[in-house]
């Protein structure tokens, strides 16, 4: 191996975490976390990896957030792809946003559900037209022959609503993951991070620390 991995550290030097700085409500303490990490000017801050499973595999793939509330945090896909038939075949999933820039992570564990068709066309309505012919055109997850193929697809949906507003394929949506688990990490010098965790207790929510 050409590089040496366990010389590849850095020291973290945040001021840390304590639970007096943390908002009672994990949504408000996430908006202010997400905001900050706009403004730092991250690529992507709404990046999230989503872990999925069945009973064969665990999967994890980079999705991008598209809207949160109280009600849970919100991504769009293919429902044929293979993210998808995980969610079917088990409606629990974990999201990361590794904001690693700012010596920060958040972690989400919850389950998962289909947002409504209207708010599915709502978002879907406003992407680019050229992003909405790419979900009419791919097979997500599928084999493709080629990659030809796959423009080959794309050119027929350009012609095929040539005309006229690209409706929402029946096949693509939002899922939205209602969390039951909410951590905030931040790294601290010598590894003793701070992790802050807030559970769902009824229609509340209890705040613990973690041990790093």
């Amino acid at each position: 191996m050409s590089i040496d991995l366990q010389k590849l550290r850095r020291e973290f030097t945040s001021n840390g975490l304590s639970r007096t700085q943390m908002d009672k409500n994990p949504f408000v303490q996430f908006e202010q976390w997400i905001k900050q990490a706009s403004d730092a000017d991250l690529t992507l801050p709404n990046a999230m990896s989503l872990a999925t499973s069945d009973a064969d595999e665990v999967s994890l793939r980079t999705v991008l957030l598209k809207s949160f509330d109280e009600q849970g945090f919100v991504f769009f896909t293919n429902y044929n792809s293979k993210k998808s038939r995980q969610i079917k075949s088990n409606p629990n999933a974990a999201l990361l946003f590794p904001w690693l820039d700012l010596e920060r992570q958040v972690k989400i564990s919850g389950r998962v559900e289909k947002i409504s068709t209207l708010d599915s066309i709502k978002y879907f309505s406003s992407r680019p037209k050229d992003s909405q012919l790419g979900a009419w055109a791919s097979n997500q997850s599928s084999e493709l022959s080629s990659r030809q193929a796959l423009l080959m697809q794309f050119e027929a949906m350009k012609s095929k609503f040539k005309q006229g507003e690209v409706p929402l394929p029946d096949f693509w949506g939002g899922y939205r993951v209602v969390p039951h688990r909410i951590e905030f990490w931040q790294g601290r010098e010598n590894r003793l991070h701070d992790r802050l965790v807030y559970l769902k207790q009824g229609e509340n929510w209890a705040i613990e620390r973690l041990a790093p």
